[in-house]
């Protein structure tokens, strides 16, 4: 864990944010993970948090991608009405794209509160 090898520390706090996937707004407590020992200027903080937030994100797109596609093809398979499977298809695109926000903004904002704490704070 050394101060700005920024790619082990992205993948800790990505590795923290799903552990603690269970804890609402987990990311930021991932992010922060991350901007903490990665020190540096706030910058460096908040862009290790978005990495480790990009890393985690791939991390769900793991375990959620499959069950994504079979539920389309399912959709598509067993003769649904066309209009639902593609109004489908666009919720779960939506909901995609959310998450990616939800999860990079919430890592980078947590790595900035990270790094913040490690130089404001005495802990």
């Amino acid at each position: 864990m050394g101060e700005q090898d920024t790619l082990l520390n992205a993948v800790i706090g990505a590795v923290a944010s799903a552990v603690l996937g269970f804890v609402p707004f987990s990311p930021v407590l991932g992010g922060a993970i991350a901007g903490y020992l990665q020190g540096g200027t706030r910058s460096d903080g908040l862009r290790v948090g978005a990495i480790s937030g990009v890393l985690g994100l791939f991390v769900g797109a793991v375990f959620f991608g499959l069950f994504f596609v079979l539920f389309g093809a399912y959709l598509f398979g067993v003769g649904a009405p066309p209009l639902f499977s593609h109004f489908a298809l666009f919720v779960l695109a939506i909901g995609a794209i959310l998450s990616a926000l939800y999860t990079v903004g919430l890592s980078a904002l947590g790595g900035w509160l990270g790094n913040y704490a490690r130089y404001e704070m005495d802990l």
